[in-house]
């Protein structure tokens, strides 16, 4: 199988698995980006997987249905266009001849789901993969729209235990602009300056920073990293939080820094 980002609308990602006859998207905000695709590698689409309602992530799922009767899975707490295979925590969607566990990620809204791939077989490498939507970027989070601080810390504490080799899938080329904000939070981390280096490069040669790699996301990462000190630190000194400030408390502040942040 071959991981290819198609790129769509200012900066989404629709991602698109294929084994050079069947292809697998997933978030297809856009159609033609994905008929663009189908016709360029000559494809037949085959499944479409959705993590969660937003326009950008489900927009292009009734035409790309219409047109070649592929399958749909997609969160089953949240109104995807029909006709969809409903997924909860623990679900597999199998198509292609892989599995891809629906994982809870409640948050940015209130019933997203992340698929996880454990056993990729993907070029260039058979790392797992993990297309998480708008929960987790690299560098960052996404808002919460329709969930609490509490919910997006589990959410994250979730794919944060991922095996640390697993590709982060996530659908938003919000890298730079998250890694400015996790400098903020954690000027003096090196793997945080290394890695900011090593996006900017890619960006200036026109390629996308994704998929990272969830072992990096724990090093750079604030969002994943606020129970660090240097974390902790730096949002209570920011907010003005007490001390004993609860977990959920300290997320919380440091999402609506984020939120404020330019």
């Amino acid at each position: 199988m071959t991981l290819v980002p198609l790129p769509a609308f200012a900066d989404n990602y629709i991602w698109m698995l294929h084994d050079g006859s069947h292809a697998i998207v997933v978030d297809p905000g856009d159609a033609q980006p994905v008929f663009d695709a189908l016709a360029r590698h000559k494809l037949q689409l085959a499944a479409i997987l959705v993590t969660h309602h937003h326009p950008d992530h489900t927009g292009g799922v009734a035409a790309l249905h219409a047109a070649t009767g592929a399958q749909v899975w997609g969160p089953a707490r949240e109104r995807i266009p029909e006709p969809f295979t409903p997924m909860v925590q623990g679900d597999i969607a199998e198509v292609l001849g892989l599995r891809f566990e629906a994982i809870d990620v409640p948050g940015h809204t209130a019933g997203h789901i992340a698929y996880f791939l454990p056993a990729a077989q993907t070029a260039p490498t058979d790392a797992p993969l993990l297309f998480c939507g708008d929960t987790l970027f690299s560098g960052g989070c996404g808002r919460l729209f329709e969930g609490t601080p509490a919910q997006m810390l589990a959410s994250l504490d979730a794919l944060a235990a991922l095996p640390g080799d697993t590709r982060i899938c996530c659908a938003h080329e919000y890298t730079l602009s998250n890694l400015r904000f996790a400098q903020a939070v954690e000027p003096a981390n090196a793997e945080l300056t290394h890695y900011n280096a090593r996006c900017e490069s890619l960006r200036a040669q026109g390629q996308p920073t994704l998929p990272s790699q969830l072992a990096i996301e724990r090093q750079v990462n604030p969002f994943l990293r606020s129970r660090e000190a240097t974390v902790l630190r730096a949002v209570r000194a920011h907010a003005e939080l007490a001390a004993d400030a609860a977990e959920a408390d300290v997320f919380a502040a440091l999402r609506q820094w984020k939120n404020d942040f330019r």
